[in-house]
């Protein structure tokens, strides 16, 4: 494997990041509850684990604030333009799917 220092490792990493936040933000169609039932995380997890590695490094980052830059928007915007109500069988497949793992 090619050998890529820290510096370039973090910054292709938060490449990464950005390019994923991006298309996420671009696929409104594609629902938390899909992406939960498919993949174990969503946009809100990705706002969590952003919270997350703030508060590690001592930066003030709340919830709300995480969640905005995620979506691009306040959260409570995003979800009046864009979330649909979950369907009974995406329901169903979260809690199975998060019964045994959540």
């Amino acid at each position: 494997m090619t050998q890529i220092d820290d510096a370039t490792m973090q910054a292709l990493e938060a490449a990464a990041y950005r390019r994923l936040r991006d298309h996420l933000r671009n696929r409104t169609d594609v629902q938390n509850i899909d992406l939960m039932n498919l993949a174990g995380f969503c946009r809100n997890c990705l706002s969590r684990w952003m919270a997350e590695a703030a508060e590690a490094q001592g930066v003030a980052l709340g919830k709300e604030e995480a969640k905005t830059l995620v979506y691009g928007m306040p959260y409570d915007a995003w979800k009046a333009l864009h979330q649909a109500e979950a369907s009974e069988a995406q329901k169903a497949a979260f809690t199975e799917a998060f019964k045994t793992h959540g």
